[in-house]
Formats: structure tokens, C-alpha cells, sequence
């Protein structure tokens, strides 16, 4: 199927209101507030325009469980700053243990993994794993304020650590397996955790991989922690199971903005920043967002393909709290092949099934067509092109609703995404999550419609972080968000929003291509040259010039097996670019490099690339322990030599 931007691939139906879970909300908001809306746009207009009204109707909508009431809602709306729900005290493993419309005996973890045979727990089963970890972590003295790590991948021992760690009112924070013990320890140095459970190791497809020297390592280099727990996950034996006690489950009462998890910018340059969330602002955001966009709830199965390191971790953590089971994989997601996630579908049960735009855009080329009866499917870490959404519509299925979202690891959330009341266009995202303020600002800082601007939030949200762990004076997180545009959020991305209120993303603001003045972003070079057989994998970069306005545009490219980049493939290259988007797209120069480099999480890293080519030496463009291929820098380094 060939389709151009913009194309209409699927319409909510007829009858969404009555068959959905925003529509269950839109029937609850005029009975219960009088409020009406006669579709999406009025809905997200009020939803940001009278914040305290549209958060309190999530709180109640929803039945958020508390132990003491808000005085207010928003006690003043100015970033940063914003106080939300003061006075009020909760608990969010208390909101997702109560697993609303899952019963005792159902299931609400399945968790599948390339390391042990498949683990299933239920309702009651999940709560009764979760009041011994917290028995045996308070009698090691954890108590409220105190931190937990993790060291450990995708599996139900971690997710019942979390909600054990958070019931005590302690402050969780995981870092996959696969990190090295560097990245490891530039994270959780900053935090000084008391307690540290790792797993020994783990398989990635067939291969073993040991993390027993990483373990020591880790924990030589942190004073802070007095115990250490480890998951014979990879050859047997461990003590998690001594983490056990007789102790009643029970839950913390804590405010509102109480650390709940600690979360860390990708740290491709200087150390990753601790991002502090609270147990009310994820929980609210989570509560929305799953339910009133995904449609996530009683008899779904959810699942997002996700390593601990990754916020969609902490996203797909929250799904029994709108009554939605949550499907867990570890390992390798193309071994033995790309089929591997799709046949989880049927093993599992999965209705909605998340992933990245990579990966769907990696089955397109492999020419999969899996043919599954889905709710949804979910795609998130890049823009996803036109042709992917195509590929999802005629290779997956006709009637599921695709979701391409885009937010981070500042939110834990996606600020903008899709709803069961947006059509889906190619290669468009469908709307502005509700409750999310995002603008497009020209360079003047003056908001713009239909054209490409920085996105930016101009009102605050409930899950935008408490801070940074240990930046007292807050200085730290103003100048992460707020240094550009005084009071106003800025996220560092290029986004085009339409009359309608669809968004395109291009790319990241600080990796944008600016050619004479014309700003280009890197997701539309990617969606031509990685769709080229002869490609496996590009970056391109743009490097500015005194003399010329139009700079230099560098174009990396990883060639497939078998492939040299000679000039005939240059050619055709540049013909693809001038042909598919415009002769500013043509890069002035073409290379052929072993590898693309990219963190831990699969992002692309345009910005230290482009400073290592302008002289920056390696080890100051990029923390190496945050990249999963440190060693794609060196080729780099040389080039930068050669040009002088």
C-alpha cells in the first residue's frame, strides 16, 4: 500500500461514544458537572483552558483513592512552581493494587522472558507478592524517604519491587540490566540508594549474559547501600525469596508530590539528570492517559515492548489502575526473528500492543505481515513514517486504532498522541493529549499554526517532575526547561500542529538541519534513505559555516550486508532526497560508517555527533556508558581529524 502524508486510514466509529471509555467520561461530565462537549478540540480546549476543573473531574471520574482530601486543585498555575492537589495524601501502589474489574483469581501479570519459562500471577497473587517484598525491605530498615534500586530487567520481581517500594512510601528507581556499571553508577550516586536487588544476569536471544562483575563494581562504589538482594534469574540460586515477613499489606499515606520513582535523562552529555516524579501526578496522568486514549481497561491485555531503563516501563506499570493486565517480555525481540513480539499476541492474549516506531518500521522491511486481531498498536521513540502507518494498517490489521505518541522521560507520558475520537492519518499524530498545553513557537516566541515551531507546554501538568534529586536551589531544572522561554516549558522538539490539532513531529530542535534558514528536521531524511534496501541504518547532521548560510549537510549511512557506498549510490541517494522531499534535503556530503550510534534506549545521537565533528573530543560529546555502541564515536573522531 502506498499512501501519502496525510491519508485517512482509519475513522472512530459511528457509535465511539457509547463503546468507549472517553465517551463513558463525556456522558460522566454531563451528567455529574453538566458539562458537554460536541467532539475532541472542545474536550482538549477546556481540558487545558480551566486546568482545575478538568484534573478534579479525573480525580473523581476515576475514584482516586486517598487518605486525606486536597484543599484546592492547582494553588497557583505559574511553571515552575505549580503546586497540585495540596493538602491531599495518597498512595499510587494503593490506586494500582485495587485493579479495578480484574477479580482475585484473574490474571493481571503475564510475563514471558528468553531466560525462564513463562510466570503468570493473579490478582491475589501480584498483592500477596507485593506485602512480603515490603515486609522484607521494611525489616532492613526502608522506610518513607528512603531509595531502592533496581538492577534488573523487565520482569514481575521488579515491578513487584516498585509497588513495594513506593506502598512504603521509599522512592524506586531501575536501571536495565544491559547498562554497563559506569552508566549505572553515574545515575545512582546521585540518589544514594539504602537497598540494591540485581539479577545476576539475563539471556538476549540465545546468548547468556552475566552481570555478576557489574554487581560488585556497582555496589563497591556506592557506601549507601546496606544490603544487597540478588535474582538468580540467570543461573539459579539468589535470595529474593528471603525478602519475605509477616507484615500486613499496607500503604503510606504521602502527598500529593511525594517522590514516587526516580527517572534520568539519556545522559549523552555530563551525567544524567535524576527526574523526581510524585505518586499523585503519575498516577493522574497514567489514569488519563491509558484509559481516556489508549481505551485501556477491564479485559484488555497490555503491552509495550520495553527495557526497565526506559519510561514506557513505568507507563506500562500503570495499567492494572485502569483494570488492564499488563504483559511483560524480556529478551531479544528479533531473535530468532521480528515474528517473536507478534506471536506474543496470540500466546498472550494480547488487545493492545505497544512498541517503537523503529521496530515497526524494521518489520516493514523484512516484508512481515502478522494479521492479528488488535485493539490498538502503540509506537513511540521517533516519528513514525507515513509508510510505517501504512505498514500497520495492511500488514496488522484494519480496524485497530494506531497510536503514534510523543512526549518523555520528563513526564513519564506522552503529550501528544491519539484518542478513539481522532481519525488516524499517515504519517500524522492525531491530537494534543487532554490536559496538555502544547503550542508551536516561531523563533520570535509567538505561537503558530501550520507552520514548524518548538514545542513547548504553557500550562503546567500534574506529572511534570518535583525536580531534580538534589538540585536544592531548583537552578538545575530551570535551565533544563524553562531557561528559553521564561515560564513556559520547552521540550526541545520541532512539532507542526494543524488547524485540526494534529502534530507532526520532525525531530529533535537541538539535532534540527537548518539549511539558509529554512529549518528541516531529521525524522523525514530517515523516512526516504532507511527505506532504500542498499540502507540499513543513516544519521545526518548539520554543521554551520561562517561564510555560508546554508551550512553543511553530512549524511552517515550504515550500508546493508554486501553493499558499497560508491558514488552510483550516493547518486541515487541524492535523487531519492530531491525526489521525495526537496534539493535543500541533498547532502553536501555522503559517508559510510559501521554503525550508527545510540543509546541504551535506540535514539540516535545527531547532537554529540555533530559536536564531535566541530572538535569536541569524544569523551566530552557523550557519556559512553549511556550508549549501546560506544564505539561508533571513534569513526567520528577520525573524520573530524581529517577535515581539520
Amino acid at each position: 500500500m502506498t499512501v501519502t502524508m496525510g491519508t485517512v486510514l482509519w475513522e472512530p466509529p459511528a457509535n465511539v461514544r457509547e463503546t468507549s471509555r472517553i465517551g463513558d467520561y463525556l456522558e460522566w461530565l454531563r451528567r455529574e458537572r453538566g458539562l458537554t462537549f460536541p467532539d475532541y478540540a472542545a474536550l482538549w480546549e477546556w481540558s487545558v483552558t480551566d486546568l482545575s476543573s478538568f484534573w478534579e473531574s479525573i480525580w473523581e471520574y476515576f475514584g482516586v483513592v486517598a487518605h486525606h482530601a486536597p484543599v484546592t486543585v492547582l494553588d497557583s498555575p505559574e511553571m515552575p512552581g505549580a503546586r497540585w492537589f495540596p493538602g491531599a495524601t495518597l498512595n499510587y501502589a494503593e490506586n494500582v493494587l485495587r485493579m479495578p474489574g480484574i477479580g482475585d483469581d484473574e490474571p493481571v501479570v503475564l510475563a514471558y522472558s528468553q531466560s525462564r519459562e513463562p510466570i503468570t500471577l493473579t490478582a491475589r497473587q501480584l498483592r500477596e507478592q507485593v506485602r512480603r517484598v515490603r515486609a522484607g525491605l521494611k525489616a532492613r530498615g526502608v522506610q518513607k524517604g528512603d531509595r531502592v534500586a533496581a538492577y534488573a530487567p523487565n520482569i514481575p520481581e521488579t515491578y513487584v519491587l516498585m509497588l513495594a517500594t513506593a506502598s512504603l512510601g521509599a522512592t524506586f528507581s531501575s536501571c536495565a540490566p544491559e547498562f554497563g556499571s559506569r552508566s549505572v553508577i553515574d545515575r545512582w550516586s546521585q540518589i544514594e540508594p539504602k537497598v540494591l536487588v540485581a539479577a545476576d544476569g539475563y539471556r538476549y536471544g540465545d546468548k547468556p549474559i552475566d552481570r555478576s562483575q557489574e554487581i560488585v563494581a556497582i555496589k563497591s562504589a556506592l557506601p549507601s547501600v546496606d544490603h544487597v538482594i540478588t535474582i538468580g534469574y540467570l543461573n539459579g540460586g539468589g535470595d529474593w525469596d528471603e525478602l519475605d515477613g509477616d507484615d500486613e499489606l499496607a500503604f503510606e499515606p504521602v502527598p500529593f508530590d511525594h517522590p514516587l520513582y526516580v527517572l534520568y535523562s539519556s545522559g549523552t552529555t555530563g551525567l544524567p539528570k535524576p527526574i523526581v516524579h510524585g505518586h499523585g501526578g503519575i498516577l493522574l496522568e497514567h489514569l488519563k492517559i491509558l484509559a481516556l486514549h489508549h481505551d485501556l481497561g477491564p479485559s484488555d491485555r497490555f503491552f509495550w515492548f520495553t527495557t526497565t531503563g526506559w519510561m514506557m516501563w513505568n507507563y506500562l506499570a500503570s495499567g492494572p489502575a485502569v483494570g488492564a493486565a499488563i504483559v511483560m517480555f524480556d529478551g531479544n525481540p528479533g531473535w530468532p526473528d521480528l515474528s517473536t513480539l507478534w506471536e506474543l499476541v496470540d500466546t498472550a492474549g494480547i488487545t493492545y500492543f505497544g512498541t517503537s516506531a523503529p521496530f515497526l518500521m524494521a518489520c516493514r522491511k523484512a516484508g512481515l505481515t502478522p494479521g492479528k486481531r488488535l485493539k490498538g498498536v502503540g509506537s513511540t521513540g521517533a516519528p513514525l513514517p507515513a509508510e510505517g502507518y501504512a505498514w500497520v494498517y495492511e500488514a496488522v490489521g484494519r480496524d485497530l486504532q494506531l497510536v503514534s505518541l510523543s512526549g518523555g522521560t520528563d513526564v513519564c507520558t506522552g503529550f501528544v498522541g491519539g484518542a478513539p475520537m481522532l481519525p488516524v492519518r499517515a504519517g500524522v499524530i492525531s491530537g494534543r493529549s487532554l490536559g496538555a498545553r502544547v503550542e508551536a513557537l516561531d523563533s520570535a516566541g509567538k505561537p503558530v499554526i501550520g507552520e514548524l515551531g518548538e514545542l513547548v507546554i504553557t500550562a503546567p501538568m500534574p506529572s511534570m517532575p518535583v525536580g531534580f534529586w538534589g538540585d536544592v536551589d531548583g537552578s538545575r531544572y530551570r535551565e533544563a526547561y524553562f531557561d528559553v522561554f521564561p515560564g513556559v516549558w520547552r521540550h526541545g522538539d520541532w512539532i507542526t500542529i494543524g488547524e485540526d490539532g494534529s502534530c507532526v513531529i520532525t525531530g529533535r530542535s537541538d539535532a534540527t538541519l537548518n539549511r539558509g534558514g529554512v529549518r528541516l528536521g531529521t525524522s523525514e531524511f530517515y523516512s526516504v534513505v532507511e527505506s532504500l534496501p542498499e540502507v540499513a541504518d543513516a544519521l545526518v547532521v548539520h554543521l554551520d559555516l561562517p561564510d555560508d548560510p546554508n551550512g553543511e549537510l553530512l549524511l552517515f549511512v550504515v550500508p546493508a550486508e554486501g553493499v558499497e557506498v560508491d558514488d552510483a549510490m550516493r547518486a541515487r541517494i541524492a535523487r531519492e532526497l530531491r525526489a521525495s522531499l526537496s534539493p535543500r534535503h541533498i547532502p553536501d556530503k555522503i559517508y559510510s560508517v559501521r554503525a550508527v550510534p545510540r543509546t541504551l534506549s535506540g535514539k540516535k545521537l545527531e547532537v554529540p555527533v555533530k559536536r564531535i565533528l566541530t572538535g569536541t573530543p569524544v569523551e566530552s560529546a557523550a557519556a559512553k556508558g549511556a550508549l549501546a555502541n560506544p564505539e561508533s564515536l571513534t569513526a567520528f573522531a577520525e573524520l573530524a581529524a581529517e577535515r581539520g
